[in-house]
């Protein structure tokens, strides 16, 4: 790899010298000085050839089909949203296709739509479809597709840019980039200094096309914001967005969409201005938000989905296929990255690629080291967080997400204290996500549904701690965004991983304590989920804690009598009107279970309250006239009082084996369980295993967690 460092050298060298002197091209993903390299390594290394050949195809196909730039009037889904993306995702290709094989047809391709695109561009108003002129694009119905638009067309035009004409890119330029560059930054002003992913994509993608233009003041603006002040723009979005730890405050889906206008702008600033050391920024923060991101997914590698998330989305996704490669090759070669850029099958056809595939085929790539972790939240780190506990190997690995973090702005759900849990690869205890068919234009244009709001964003949705069938903070977002959880304990020992946190602002009252720990007993092939939700306030109030499961339901320590018709809403507002109330149990004891089969495995979780139980089965599609609602089921805990605990153990046991019609142990092993203490001080509980007596002790006072056996 001798030349890899040369040619590297020599881009370095070339790319400095033409701040001052004359523009280079391409310069971004790919540049000049990497394209002899890259060539080379499409025929040596197999990643990297199979990523070309597979941007190859997509090329050649756009070659075969017509160019269309249609009159914007779709929304989200619609034909001309879809083509408007097609086109510069075929223009990317064609930019790629031309430098590898040097033939000029894929540069006229690029040529040829953007001098349609010139035509057209100036005469079009704002989106028809858009809801409102403060979101308005003019490409699409909103204006966040049109900054991605940029972003991927400026790289498109970086590429081809040697095999376009001088006269052809004075129109382009004059008559699309400039109009665009001015939309941007002058009629979308505010979201161009809005300290969001919003405004991330939009100063991204006008500091990338004044670097490719030489248009400098228009990088500047990007970097300190339309005033250059610094109160806004690229920095201030790093500075305020992302966390100590690298964790984005929207959540992981929105930390995967928004790392890759950040990185594309890092790459771009890296290579034209050296000198600013941008991937050293904030100890390297870059380098952290990527690997933080693949932090909160789970093996089957999807990311958690609190908050507004689409719950398919993987890190196979194109951001992360950049990330992995551009934190691998140009900030920090950890070789675990390696095994994802193995699992995303494909590379981006650059510099970084190259580097990433050169590595992976020489063997040098390790499994991904899933962690435990306490991930801090809010741009100094003092806004809560996430805690993920995690046991055992990547193809059979259990994971438990303590929801602690900050609102996530308006894409933030109410569930303070909301728990997750994984097991087998798949979700157990899940969470909703959103409630959105994205660019599915017959499902309200492809955008939320009103039922984010009336449900999906609603704390019953998830499984956290309801007071009064009312959600955290009245399901305001400002009296949500002034405070966070606070972080009470974390730790990662072998036998003992635990998180636990406070929250005392969801509810005027109440303040709210939530441990969950994962808990490796001897016998036992896989820990218990041992989770302690505690309540205290001066008042009397009803709780409802809700386990949203997957799987069926196959065993209860009570009989279960279910309505077998006329279903009817368990309440009428915050949520509640959209659960159908299936069956309701009022338990002779403070304790009882519910046993769960989930992909052919065993799941029981015992409970107990220091107060008398109520179990109420619910399930999802009351009141959804559009049936816009996705399936769903619970057990929901219900109890009253002043102080409330409720303590849950899950167990992992046995399974099914349909085949061979064979079914071990069915029955749970844990027995007795019992709460012996629950105050400001402790909670202490007792349970047998094997008939072995444990104490599991939490001691709020001096943060510490134990478990004991006789």
């Amino acid at each position: 790899m001798n030349y890899f460092k040369k040619v590297v050298l020599v881009s370095f060298c070339v790319l400095f010298s033409s701040v001052a002197l004359a523009q280079v091209h391409p310069s971004l993903m790919l540049t000049k000085a990497n394209v002899a390299a890259v060539k080379k390594g499409i025929a040596s290394y197999p990643l990297l050839g199979q990523s070309y050949q597979t941007v190859k195809a997509a090329a050649d196909k756009a070659l075969s089909e017509p160019i269309t730039v249609p009159v914007p009037q779709d929304g989200g889904g619609g034909y001309t949203h879809e083509q408007h993306k097609k086109n510069y995702s075929n223009m990317l290709n064609c930019g790629i296709a031309y430098q590898i094989s040097g033939d000029k047809k894929y540069a006229d391709y690029v040529s040829k739509m953007l001098l349609n695109y010139a035509a057209q561009y100036q005469k079009w108003p704002l989106h028809p479809k858009s809801k409102n002129k403060a979101d308005a694009g003019r490409i699409f119905w909103q204006c966040l597709n049109d900054f991605v638009w940029q972003i991927y067309t400026i790289q498109a035009y970086d590429l081809a840019y040697n095999g376009i004409t001088a006269s052809e890119r004075k129109i382009i330029e004059e008559q699309l980039f400039m109009p665009i560059l001015k939309f941007f930054t002058e009629d979308k002003v505010e979201v161009f200094n809005k300290i969001h992913n919003h405004g991330t994509w939009n100063l991204a993608a006008v500091g990338i096309t004044g670097y490719v233009l030489n248009k400098r003041d228009y990088v500047e603006k990007a970097l300190k914001g339309s005033n250059k002040d610094g109160k806004s723009g690229y920095l201030a979005q790093v500075d305020q967005l992302f966390s100590p730890d690298g964790y984005y405050m929207e959540g992981p889906y929105y930390q995967r969409y928004a790392l890759l206008p950040f990185i594309l702008f890092a790459k771009a600033i890296n290579n034209y201005e050296p000198q600013r050391k941008i991937f050293e920024y904030r100890n390297q923060l870059l380098a952290k938000a990527i690997q933080t991101s693949l932090q909160t997914s789970y093996t089957d590698k999807t990311f958690f989905p609190i908050n507004d998330a689409i719950k398919d989305k993987t890190y196979e996704s194109v951001e992360l296929v950049y990330g992995v490669d551009l934190a691998y090759a140009d900030i920090k070669p950890e070789v675990d990255l390696l095994d994802i850029a193995r699992q995303q099958n494909r590379v981006i056809v650059s510099d970084a690629g190259l580097k990433v595939a050169a590595d992976l085929a020489a063997g040098k790539a390790k499994p991904f080291k899933y962690q435990s972790l306490w991930i801090r939240d809010g741009g100094k780190g003092d806004e809560g967080g996430v805690g993920i506990l995690r046991y055992g190997a990547n193809t059979d690995q259990q994971a438990v997400l303590l929801k602690a973090s900050s609102q996530g702005m308006g894409h933030g759900h109410f569930d303070r204290l909301n728990l997750l849990y994984y097991d087998n690869t798949t979700e157990i205890f899940p969470d909703y996500g959103s409630a959105r068919f994205l660019n599915i234009d017959t499902k309200n244009g492809g955008g939320y549904l009103p039922e984010n709001n009336t449900w999906a964003k609603q704390t019953v949705a998830h499984n956290a701690l309801v007071v009064d069938e009312t959600s955290h903070f009245d399901a305001e977002l400002d009296p949500a965004s002034l405070t966070s959880p606070q972080l009470l304990y974390f730790n990662n020992a072998p036998q003992l991983k635990v998180v636990s946190a406070t929250e005392p602002n969801a509810y005027k009252d109440v303040q709210m304590t939530r441990t969950a720990a994962l808990v490796k007993l001897e016998g036992m092939e896989k820990p218990l989920l041992i989770d302690v939700v505690q309540a205290k306030s001066d008042k009397n109030h009803q709780y409802d804690l809700p386990f949203w499961y997957k799987g069926q339901l196959v065993n209860t320590s009570f009989p279960v009598k279910a309505v077998t018709n006329q279903l009817s809403a368990l309440g009428n507002k915050n949520g509640y009107q959209h659960l159908w109330l299936n069956a309701s149990n009022k338990l002779a004891s403070k304790s009882g279970l519910v046993g769960l089969l989930v992909k052919k495995r065993f799941y029981t979780t015992h409970f107990v309250s220091n107060n008398p139980l109520e179990v109420k089965l619910v399930s999802i599609g009351a009141n959804d006239s559009e049936m816009n609602l996705v399936d769903g089921k619970a057990f929901m805990l219900r109890s009253s009082g002043q102080h409330q605990t409720f303590v849950n153990i899950t167990e992992t046991h046995g399974g099914t084996d349909p085949i061979n019609e064979t079914v071990a142990a069915a029955l749970p092993s844990i027995s007795e369980l019992k709460l012996l203490q629950s105050d400001e001080q402790k909670t202490i509980v007792t349970f047998k295993f094997k008939n072995r007596s444990y104490t599991y002790e939490i001691n709020y006072t001096d943060k510490q967690n134990y478990i004991t056996f006789k």
